[in-house]
C-alpha cells in the first residue's frame, strides 16, 4: 500500500493544499465569484485548521527523521 505511506514532504503537500483551500474559498466569497454560505465558511475553517495541523505534524516528521540535515 504505498499510496497510503505517510512520507512527510507528502503530509507537507496535503497541508499547504489544504492552507491554500481555506484562502482562496474566503477570498472568493469576499469578491462575490461564489455566495458565502454557512457550510462553505465551515468548509474554508475546517480546511484551514486542518491544513495547518497536518503540514505541521509533517514538518515535525521530516525534521525527526534527519531530513532537514544537521549542519
Amino acid at each position: 500500500m504505498k499510496l497510503l505511506e505517510k512520507s512527510p514532504l507528502r503530509l507537507m503537500l496535503i497541508g499547504f493544499a489544504l492552507l491554500l483551500l481555506g484562502v482562496l474559498l474566503p477570498l472568493l466569497m469576499v469578491i462575490r465569484l461564489i455566495e458565502s454560505t454557512f457550510s462553505l465558511n465551515f468548509l474554508a475553517y475546517i480546511s484551514s485548521l486542518s491544513g495547518l495541523i497536518i503540514g505541521f505534524s509533517g514538518v515535525v516528521q521530516y525534521i525527526r527523521s534527519g531530513g532537514a540535515g544537521r549542519g
